[in-house]
């Protein structure tokens, strides 16, 4: 064993174990390992429980996944690894008209079956004077992964004004969505 002086001042001593590959090859990963964002690459009307089409990972310039990233089908998304993730779903709306509220929903599952609202976030507002009507709503949540095969996540547009439309865009992240993965289970 190696012995180190930790301060010569006060003669404090101690000893450290032997270091080998095995000792360095057992440490814990650090930082952020799993980091992605999907958008919704077109534009609807009404309601979507869930929106089960046109996601796409972002693909500008500048952007890249750190990890494998999260895969997606028939808008259910599945996680690529077991953790702790942060789930923010930003929600883009607009209507030519009024629409009391939009509601940014995440619904999770932990049986790959039954679903249940994790996150609701809500906007609203009245049309001003003959001019398009935006809403932004946002919602987050952290959700416990321990299987990657039951849980999962998906996500709804609600509106009150089924006239009201889902921002999408494949140049732009208007409704998108992103995931950290923040540690371990």
């Amino acid at each position: 064993m190696a012995q180190i002086k930790l301060n010569a001042t006060y003669g404090l001593t101690g000893t450290l174990p032997a270091v080998s590959g095995a000792n360095l090859t057992s440490l814990p990963a650090q930082g952020i390992t799993e980091a992605d964002m999907w958008r919704v690459t077109t534009a609807f009307t009404g309601d979507a429980e869930p929106i089960a089409s046109n996601w796409e990972r972002n693909d500008l310039t500048g952007f890249d996944k750190i990890g494998t990233g999260m895969t997606e089908s028939s808008g259910i998304f599945t996680f690529p690894s077991t953790g702790i993730y942060q789930i923010t779903f930003y929600l883009g709306t607009y209507i030519s008209g009024d629409n009391a509220y939009s509601d940014a929903r995440i619904q999770i599952t932990t049986d790959d079956s039954s679903y249940s609202i994790a996150s609701s976030g809500w906007s609203g507002a009245a049309q001003a004077s003959g001019a398009t009507t935006s809403h932004n709503s946002t919602s987050q949540c952290i959700f416990d992964v321990t299987s990657t095969s039951t849980h999962k996540v998906r996500f709804d547009s609600r509106v009150a004004n089924n006239s009201t439309s889902t921002w999408g865009d494949t140049n732009e992240n208007h409704t998108y969505v992103t995931f950290l993965r923040l540690g371990d289970t």
